[in-house]
């Protein structure tokens, strides 16, 4: 080196050397895997995305259609969520999260109406994507809008945690390496389901069942089936209907006049409402039991306990499990002296997807989605409103508990909204499909 240049030149020139022996390092490499390290900074909208003091993410959820007060109340839990997250609430209470924000980032979102349609919902993210350089995108009801959305997230390389979802499809045969589902599945929801009816409605039970006709509803329908018939149960009758349906007559005469004495409605939303409520007047529940395996949020609400009493299904979250988790304890305690209600569980997905987003950035210490990625799947356990959970590498399914739910008399409810009895905690472990039977391929990251 020449000793005659002053040191700031000499550090000029060590630092020149370092990168021409970088590059001819790279120019030896094969170059597939050149092509790979050269582009390994930028993917998605990172680091784009991430280089003022916030982040933005895309929150798509249906507002208008079907699913309209679901959609609003997880509308309302990404509020309270980021709310939660811009002011420190998190902190001391979830493990990686020690500041306000993520990466002492800002989060900042919109929100915009899927009509629980995948057209509205492709679109309305896309904006996020073009327009606000999205580093997330989150939020949905319908099955189909989270296929179609986890589809854009891989071919945009954009992190999705999806929102409610039940089919099987979403972590089965349609499985996105950027996608990751907290709901239980319908699987999960069954299989929780089946010893409980079998113990409390009994065995060789005749069946109708109403299966709304998209993917949710018949992956649905197959896991019920598959796990009551082992107890005994048999099909009277499988009454297919179209989303959206507003007379259900022609589908419930057929169930009145099936003889089943358990009726399984599979249908969710406002439909499922307007079904149980139909149901009630035509006599159908008269001497059936009634069973809603992904049990609807606002159904109690809106029909009050005489129609649900007695009614059995699963559901992601009810209230009264704030008892025994801090997390959640704050997730409801805020939401109800904001919004004068307590939290159903879109809401509670909403605010459980960000808590464990948010964790695993701040775990992976970068935005970027392959490495978010890569915590996701590690298997390391993630603390929670739902108390430790985890996601599955091979299917991106949150490996979580499930409540199974009874619908409480009138004469039981401790106040107005108190419409459930949690009956059984099951262990997400033991409610989840084996791997091999899920048909789920994951993509590579390119």
């Amino acid at each position: 080196m020449n000793a005659n240049l002053d040191p700031t030149s000499r550090r000029l020139r060590r630092e020149m050397m370092k990168l021409a022996a970088l590059n001819a390092g790279l120019l030896a490499l094969p170059g597939g895997l050149r092509e790979a390290l050269a582009q390994a900074a930028a993917m998605g909208n990172f680091p784009e995305g991430v280089k003022g003091d916030s982040a933005f993410v895309g929150v798509s959820v249906p507002l208008t259609g079907p699913f309209s007060a679901e959609g609003k109340d997880q509308q309302l839990g990404f509020e309270l969520a980021f709310e939660h997250l811009n002011s420190g609430k998190w902190v001391g209470l979830i493990p990686e999260i020690k500041a306000k924000g993520v990466l002492g980032k800002k989060i900042e979102f919109g929100v915009a109406d899927t009509e629980a349609k995948p057209e509205p919902a492709i679109q309305a993210q896309t904006r996020f994507l073009r327009n606000n350089k999205a580093i997330l995108m989150t939020g949905c009801y319908s099955s189909a809008v989270t296929v179609a959305l986890g589809k854009l997230a891989s071919r945009e390389k954009v992190l999705y945690m999806a929102g409610p979802a039940g089919s099987d499809d979403v972590t089965g045969k349609d499985c996105q390496r950027f996608s990751f589902r907290s709901q239980p599945s319908t699987y999960m929801a069954a299989k929780a389901l089946a010893p409980v009816l079998a113990e409390k409605l009994g065995k060789n039970r005749s069946v109708a069942y109403l299966v709304p006709d998209y993917t949710f509803g018949h992956t649905q329908y197959n896991a019920m089936v598959r796990f009551t018939e082992a107890m005994g149960w048999k099909v009277a009758t499988k009454q297919v209907c179209p989303i959206g349906t507003v007379d259900y007559s022609t589908y419930l005469l057929n169930i009145a006049n099936s003889g089943a004495n358990v009726f399984v409605n599979c249908t969710v939303g406002n439909d499922c409402s307007l079904s149980v409520k139909q149901a009630r007047t035509f006599g159908v529940l008269k001497d059936t039991a009634l069973v809603v395996p992904t049990l609807q949020p606002f159904l109690a609400q809106q029909l009050g306990a005489e129609v649900t009493q007695g009614l059995w299904g699963a559901m992601d979250f009810w209230w009264a499990m704030g008892a025994n988790n801090a997390i959640a304890k704050l997730f409801v305690d805020d939401f109800l002296a904001r919004h004068k209600y307590k939290p159903y569980w879109p809401a509670h997905i909403a605010y459980c997807q960000m808590q464990i987003w948010a964790a695993a950035v701040e775990r992976a210490k970068t935005f970027h989605p392959v490495e978010v990625i890569k915590q996701l799947e590690s298997g390391k356990p993630m603390t929670t409103s739902l108390g430790e959970v985890y996601y599955r590498a091979g299917d991106h399914q949150l490996v979580r508990p499930v409540p199974v739910m009874r619908g409480k008399k009138p004469s039981e409810m401790k106040s107005p909204d108190d419409y459930y009895e949690l009956v059984q905690m099951v262990a997400g472990k033991d409610a989840v499909p084996p791997l091999e039977e899920t048909n789920c391929k994951m993509a590579d990251f390119t």
